[in-house]
């Protein structure tokens, strides 16, 4: 089982990104995914998931509006695009798989991980 994050970079205040999370050695859509970043000095904190079978999806609150998780089962990747973006969102993002539904944002629920992609908002 095999996570690779990517799609992140530098990007001004007000800007967009979009993170890819692509599996290998497993189906995707049998899994949640979440997503996670994590700040220098700072605890890795959950973002946004999205659940197995019905794909419902849960964002926590300081991104709701801003930031859309989905996933493409054809490609075996989920998706999280990232709008109007701030300083404050700047972080390491890391995507993963776990089988439990419906989906969490705790990091502890989650059995399988990618490495991060390195997001930064700044003028």
């Amino acid at each position: 089982v095999q996570l690779q994050a990517s799609g992140g970079g530098l990007v001004q205040p007000g800007g967009s990104l979009r993170l890819s999370c692509a599996a290998s050695g497993f189906t995707l859509d049998y899994y949640g995914i979440g997503w996670f970043r994590q700040a220098p000095g700072k605890e890795r904190e959950g973002v946004a998931c999205i659940s197995s079978s019905d794909g419902r999806t849960y964002y926590e609150a300081f991104v709701k509006g801003r930031f859309t998780i989905s996933r493409d089962n054809a490609k075996n990747t989920v998706y999280l695009q990232m709008n109007s973006l701030k300083p404050e969102d700047t972080a390491v993002y890391f995507c993963a798989a776990d089988q439990t539904y419906p989906c969490g944002i705790s990091p502890r629920e989650y059995d399988y991980w990618g490495q991060g992609t390195q997001v930064t908002v700044s003028s």
